[in-house]
């Protein structure tokens, strides 16, 4: 090669290509993360952005989102009052809410007023693109890991294709705005396999790999800690090692050693806060049967139906099977819509010369057999964007075997030797149909930010944070409780205690005699569009029309159903009890377009 296609010692055509791939890579962040963003969209993540910043309050891991099964729970344990202004949450995995919590101090949002919205046409919340611009950076950092990983495992050509099919993925940018902490989960995960890797080549040439298991170990241990149900993923790892890692069996010990190391602090806490090593997570278990999860969580004692599986194993093992199947038949979607990702499975049929890569394709399937028997077992949505979803963590890895298949199969097909064709050709195809997804949504959503340039953007429905962060917040005091449809909605952006609205009136009524015992006052009921099912502004309930306050849940679309109204179709009229409850709130405040309603004990002047 000349030195004309030279520049300061690098290749020309290579130093064209990299700055190409980061103007791509910054025009894709300045589009998801400024030119469309609206704001985090699961509830989940929105709810744990609310706990990072009671983190960075110094409130510990504290949450203002009350679910009655926790309740149930710290009642039942009897070994510490429950204080529901200091409520400890033992639901979500705690790295993701403390890295929050970490960021959300740096940047002052403790402080709930800096960051108040207060106009209707400031929609987008600030905090929340703060907590989005935290996954967009942990996945660009995952994203260099797994170019090393996969450099090292097959080469620089496969890696870089690799990468770029990571940020033309839409999944993945879809992930960094929920909240949710698959991005920090894909970081921890790709450090854990660059080690797992390392450990299987040291194996290999006989030397000593346990100092690379253990840091894979760590790895994991963090993973878990960020998500408790991808333990199932490190189980796969330790039934690998403890075979074919020496010293054999004592390996799988070792690692099983770290996790607990790591996660003992956390079981100890459980176990003060909710007497189940597992805390309220673990309740979670017993939602996949004739009840849904939100069903489990708003009841104050889900005892009954915790009896299912034990009464219902036969439903628990078609439920667990028929969940493996489904994941199979959306296991495309679920790993970014990259086309050559699911071909890893028939890379599996190929006979790699390299021994490191031939086994360590086994390690990685393994983990991915246990991870998916653990969403199988504890629930996974039709959603790609699903919290439980942990299918995208092995989107890289499986994309890279994948391209290395393709690749050997372009490499027998006859065309000219040495043609960019018969050296790129294969690659061009499987990005091109990968980005598909990506190129669609860019147009599409350049269009729509032009033309709604001078609105209010809102990730609505269900979402309108100003009537929370304003409206709400302001009509409300710190002593005042607020029970909710969307409890996580009130509790990040109106910074106030919320109780995710039970099914029952008594219930209800036990909650609301909690909240007098402990010198707090219940402010009202908020219900949100989160109420209504498909079309979320006309549909019947989610929750079924068997639930104590359907009626009070139809009264925006449905108008006058708290009235009691005999509703067209049969919608039930509002019980004795209901009428009750309601007198002690007869203010109907319509705080957003007919659609988002607070019942409370006072009217509201603010609007």
């Amino acid at each position: 090669m000349t030195s004309s296609n030279k520049v300061g010692g690098f290749d020309s055509a290579v130093l064209i290509r990299r700055l190409l791939f980061f103007v791509l890579l910054f025009g894709l962040v300045f589009f998801y993360l400024i030119l469309t963003f609206k704001g985090l969209t699961s509830a989940k993540g929105i709810e744990q952005a609310q706990i990072g910043r009671e983190i960075a309050r110094g409130n510990n891991s504290t949450t203002k989102v009350i679910r009655p099964a926790a309740v149930w729970q710290a009642e039942k344990n009897e070994k510490e009052e429950i204080d529901l202004s200091a409520f400890h949450d033992t639901y979500h995995s705690p790295l993701n809410p403390y890295v929050y919590g970490a960021v959300l101090k740096a940047v002052g949002g403790d402080d709930f007023e800096k960051f108040q919205m207060k106009e209707d046409k400031n929609t987008v919340y600030a905090l929340d693109r703060v907590i989005s611009a935290v996954s967009v950076i942990l996945f660009l950092i995952a994203v260099g890991i797994n170019y090393l990983l996969i450099s090292r495992i097959f080469d620089v050509k496969i890696a870089g294709v690799t990468a770029l099919l990571m940020i033309l993925s839409d999944l993945m940018w879809q992930f960094t705005q929920t909240g949710l902490p698959q991005m920090l989960m894909l970081l921890l995960f790709s450090c854990a396999l660059f080690f797992i890797y390392r450990a299987l080549e040291a194996s290999i040439e006989n030397r000593v790999a346990i100092g690379s298991v253990l840091t894979a170990a760590v790895f994991l241990s963090l993973l878990a800690l960020s998500h408790w149900l991808t333990i199932w993923i490190t189980l796969g790892f330790v039934i690998y090692a403890a075979f074919f890692f020496r010293p054999k069996g004592i390996s799988g010990f070792m690692i099983l050693g770290v996790l607990l190391v790591f996660s003992l602090y956390f079981i100890g806490k459980n176990m003060e806060w909710t007497g189940n090593p597992g805390g309220t997570a673990f309740l979670t278990l017993y939602g996949g049967l004739s009840e849904s999860e939100a069903g489990i969580m708003r009841t104050s004692d889900p005892g009954e139906q915790t009896y299912q599986i034990v009464y219902n194993l036969n439903s628990f093992l078609i439920n667990t099977a028929a969940n493996m199947l489904r994941q199979v038949n959306e296991l495309y979607n679920n790993l970014g819509s990259i086309l050559v990702a699911p071909l890893f499975f028939f890379a599996l049929l190929h006979p790699f010369k390299r021994e490191a890569i031939a086994k360590f394709r086994w390690i990685v399937l393994l983990m991915w057999i246990m991870g998916a028997l653990g969403m199988a077992i504890f629930g996974l949505s039709y959603s790609a964007l699903d919290a439980n979803q942990l299918h995208v963590l092995f989107t890289p890895v499986m994309t890279a075997y994948g391209l290395a298949f393709v690749s050997i199969l372009w490499a027998r097909i006859d065309l000219p030797a040495g043609s960019a064709l018969m050296r790129y050709g294969h690659f061009v195809i499987v990005v091109l149909i990968s980005a598909g997804p990506l190129i669609l949504t860019i147009p599409r959503g350049l269009t729509r930010a032009i033309a709604t340039q001078d609105r209010a953007k809102a990730v609505w429905p269900p979402y309108w944070p100003p009537v929370f962060s304003k409206t709400l917040h302001d009509a409300t005091t710190e002593n005042e409780i607020i029970f909710s449809d969307q409890p996580w909605a009130v509790a990040w952006y109106a910074d106030r205690i919320s109780v995710w609205l039970p099914r029952k009136i008594e219930e209800f009524e036990d909650l609301e005699l909690l909240v007098e015992d402990q010198e707090l006052s219940v402010a009202g009921i908020v219900i949100t569009p989160m109420s209504f099912q498909e079309n979320v502004l006309y549909s019947p309930t989610p929750f079924g029309l068997r639930d104590d306050f359907s009626p009070l849940m139809l009264d925006g679309p449905a108008r006058g159903a708290t009235k009691g109204a005999l509703r067209a179709g049969g919608l039930p009229m509002m019980t004795s009890g209901l009428s009750q409850v309601m007198s002690k709130y007869p203010e109907v405040n319509d705080i957003f377009q007919n659609r988002i309603y607070f019942y409370s004990k006072q009217r509201l002047f603010t609007r």
